[in-house]
């Protein structure tokens, strides 16, 4: 009896001891972990949405680090829907954060001039490394984003590095809190009287809104995807008119 326990133990250990441990694959079934993202931001971002980037310049190393496992693991069909926009959102902010860092100091992102004058700007340049191409930050906005996702409120997430865009917010987007994330940027936008201005009667938007007007206007009018965020309520009739794109830096 106790030869044969001892067996059954010697043949357990040895089986035990063969099983490696399975590594992770992001990009496959399970999604990319944001959370040296979310710790750089916690770091170098205020509430305010203020970016110290000669901050992210001394962690170097750690945004790389991040940046590499983004574009080694880009999401697949097993991805559930939000976990791809979480991380898409984050590709797009990141990178802008790279962009600039790499060519700090600089009053504003359109200052950096590369590519055919009048022709093709500072989101048109191909740096976005994954295996299989190079893309822009055009491309994400534009050929993923908004292609690919029916949700107006990306325009809130994604931060294109100025004092008018929608604060970077201090934390990485997620698949779990993406959903509260999006409306309380959306709604942070709106309220905020340096991006745009609510009354009942008289609005004065951000030019965002007429940037992307088709994007808030597909399932009605744009008053009516206002009025789902805004901390008034405006009138169908309101007059509507947008305020001038302060393009500097947002440090």
């Amino acid at each position: 009896m106790k030869v044969g326990l001892l067996l059954a133990y010697c043949v357990c250990f040895i089986t035990c001891q063969n099983q490696a441990p399975q590594k992770i694959q992001y990009g496959k079934a399970n999604p990319v972990n944001h959370q040296t993202w979310d710790d750089l931001l916690q770091k170098h971002v205020t509430e305010q949405g203020n970016v110290n980037y000669k901050g992210f310049i001394a962690d170097t190393v750690l945004l790389n680090q991040y940046l590499n496992q983004l574009t080694k693991n880009k999401p697949t069909n097993n991805w559930s829907e939000k976990a791809q926009l979480a991380y898409w959102i984050n590709v797009y902010n990141a990178f802008t954060v790279k962009l600039i860092v790499d060519n700090y100091p600089l009053a504003s992102i359109k200052d950096i001039k590369k590519g055919i004058p009048f022709i093709s700007s500072v989101w048109d340049i191909k740096f976005i490394e994954f295996d299989e191409e190079t893309i822009d930050l055009n491309k994400v906005e534009h050929g993923i984003l908004r292609k690919q996702f029916n949700e107006p409120r990306i325009h809130f997430a994604i931060n294109c590095a100025s004092f008018s865009c929608p604060r970077l917010l201090n934390k990485a987007y997620t698949a779990e809190k993406l959903e509260q994330q999006l409306t309380f940027m959306t709604k942070d936008f709106l309220n905020d009287p340096k991006r745009n201005r609510l009354t009942e009667k008289e609005v004065q938007l951000s030019k965002i809104f007429s940037w992307f007007k088709g994007d808030f206007t597909k399932q009605g009018t744009l008053v009516e995807f206002l009025n789902q965020y805004a901390p008034v309520k405006i009138a169908d009739n309101a007059n509507i008119s947008h305020l001038d794109y302060n393009w500097q830096l947002n440090e």
